[in-house]
């Protein structure tokens, strides 16, 4: 009959299940899994996103410190072709890197002007005639203009006229 009475109680044993110990382990351990796996989230957005926030701002601030424009006048120059018969009119517009560069400028503009006019009237139509020709043209500008600067660059030249006759 102990028997028996053991074998009882080892079946209601085994119907109750598992322990109240052990659902007590299995539940911590799914939290602290939750709780790792939302720190990892919490993390990887953080350094995925607001790197990228970061740069935004960054750009943002080289975009807020508004590069300044100098203007140049006209300038007329005759082309090295057909014995000077043709010529260039052009005015151009200097996107600088920072407003210092501006007061720069306006100190050395009979430098630069001059410099100018000799690049200008030294080219030929073949030269500076088509879309390459005249981003060529910029870019000898730029060059020319940026051996002023000490306080900054030249980042772009437009031609704000551009007339060959």
């Amino acid at each position: 009959m102990a028997d028996e009475e053991k074998e009882k109680k080892e079946e209601k044993k085994s119907k109750k299940g598992m322990s109240p110990v052990l659902k007590w382990i299995i539940v911590l351990f799914a939290v602290v899994i939750l709780g790792v796996a939302g720190f990892a989230g919490w993390k990887y957005y953080e350094i995925n996103f607001s790197s990228s926030k970061k740069a935004a701002d960054e750009q943002e601030e080289q975009i807020v410190q508004e590069p300044g424009l100098w203007s140049m006048e006209s300038q007329i120059v005759n082309l090295m072709d057909n014995n000077g018969e043709r010529y260039l009119k052009t005015t151009i517009q200097i996107e600088v890197s920072s407003k210092d560069c501006l007061s720069e400028l306006d100190l050395v503009k009979p430098k630069i002007l001059d410099s100018i006019l000799g690049l200008l009237s030294s080219k030929k139509y073949k030269e500076i005639a088509g879309f390459e020709g005249k981003q060529r043209l910029k870019d000898e500008i730029a060059v020319r203009l940026n051996g002023y600067l000490t306080k900054g660059q030249i980042r772009r030249v437009y031609f704000t006229e551009f007339l060959i006759q």
